[in-house]
């Protein structure tokens, strides 16, 4: 059976193979041909900076190539692949951390490129083919010509063509899922947080929004998206900004009026679910769907990511439990670090967090972040117990958990609606 080979990038930047060598995941285990797929479409290949690659010889021993040689490569990989393996490497001592990025595992075999990642839904919405840059450019230059005030539009042109966010683009775009920035608050001090940090090493890769929309604003963009789009979504709750729940009052009026003037369309909302009152408000005034952020079913694990502010575990679940008797299609974005996520506590936890909230979608989040960052401001991983694999691990779920869809993206389905 053929080796997955060590892939490295060379200082000038150019990816080789080196055939004596086995590829490595983050643990020290070596890569196998069932880990691996091909490199889908829309990867990126990276080196990573002052990670020195490291491969396994044929005897079993581990060697580091010299930084002479080249550098450690990930894959980042394209929304609706879930990595399975991270890479592994061998830190330069003193360096900075890596950059918010989802690296994942990457090995050769007869020449051609794979990848640690399993397909676990249909990338086509989120494929950059899906925006091309100078239609979007004229787009975001004719919506900011006839709406020159609005300064919603004004923020997600700067995140569709400065960040290439999908959600953003698709305000231009006039399709599909919109984003809706409200809020720069936040009651969570994620340790990942992309668009503020409170690390001293650490940099966002985004700026987070700096102003409060007002209602009119809002409903001003969103009209037109719910009454014309292709599957539309209006969507509170945006990388480049903190909790949009921290501004529900804004929001319960924004929807009141959108609903005053039309029934068509999707309206969601991306949040902490760290107060389940204000969250009802929302539900009364025509919320639909509801998307709702964590790293685990556990407590403690979730304490240590979000570090929350003025609210516990149990208003998260509380707020799902809510969003289910009030007929919303709810779903959890679960970020996933492999290694962590599916570790047998986790699981466990997960699985009872699900039964206890009713939610119906688990979408899958590749965890953007420095795994040596990370890790030592959570738990043991030895208290979690055994990691079964993230492929044993989405098979659980299928398994355990069979009416709750698995997926990465949000569901422009209608309140009340049974789907998966």
């Amino acid at each position: 059976m053929p080796v997955p080979h060590l892939l490295y990038s060379t200082p000038e930047g150019e990816i080789r193979e080196e055939p004596r060598l086995q590829a490595l995941a983050f643990d020290g285990q070596p890569l196998e041909i069932s880990d691996l797929i091909p490199l889908p479409d829309g990867v990126t290949l990276s080196m990573m900076p002052d990670r020195r690659a490291v491969g396994r010889k044929k005897n079993g021993e581990r060697q580091v190539l010299a930084e002479t040689k080249g550098w450690a490569v990930a894959a980042l990989l394209p929304i609706g692949y879930t990595r399975t393996h991270l890479p592994a490497y061998d830190k330069v001592e003193g360096t900075e951390p890596l950059p918010f990025f989802g690296y994942s595992a990457v090995a050769a075999i007869n020449g051609d490129l794979y990848v640690a990642a399993v397909k676990t839904d249909d990338p086509h919405k989120w494929h950059p083919r899906s925006f091309p840059r100078q239609k979007l450019e004229r787009l975001v230059q004719a919506k900011t010509r006839a709406f020159p005030e609005n300064r919603v539009i004004r923020q997600h042109a700067h995140c569709a063509l400065d960040y290439s966010c999908p959600t953003a683009s698709n305000l231009f775009f006039e399709r599909w899922e919109m984003a809706i920035a409200v809020s720069p608050g936040c009651n969570s001090r994620c340790i990942g947080c992309i668009s503020k940090q409170e690390e001293e090493n650490l940099i966002s890769p985004q700026d987070r929004l700096d102003f409060i929309p007002t209602v009119e604003e809002i409903v001003e963009v969103a009209i037109p998206h719910l009454e014309s789009a292709d599957e539309a979504i209006v969507s509170f709750g945006q990388g480049c900004e903190g909790d949009p729940l921290m501004q529900w009052k804004r929001i319960e009026r924004a929807i009141t009026a959108m609903r005053e003037r039309t029934d068509k369309g999707i309206i969601n909302i991306n949040t902490n679910a760290s107060n389940p009152r204000w969250l009802q408000r929302l539900f009364d005034a025509g919320l639909d769907t509801i998307r709702v952020s964590t790293i685990s079913g556990h407590p403690e694990t979730y304490t240590a990511y979000y570090r929350p502010v003025g609210y516990r575990f149990e208003d998260v679940k509380e707020s799902l439990k809510r969003a289910g008797e009030e007929g919303l299609y709810s779903s959890i974005n679960l970020l996933c670090l492999p290694g962590m996520i599916d570790r047998e506590r986790e699981v466990e936890a997960l699985l009872a967090f699900v039964r206890e909230t009713g939610l119906r979608l688990i979408q899958l989040r590749n965890l953007n972040i420095d795994p040596e960052v990370l890790l030592p401001k959570m738990p043991d991983l030895a208290s979690m117990g055994k990691a079964l694999g993230m492929r044993e691990f989405i098979d659980t779920l299928h398994r355990e958990v069979p009416e709750v869809a698995i997926g990465n993206f949000t569901r422009p389905i209608k309140r009340g609606m049974v789907a998966r």
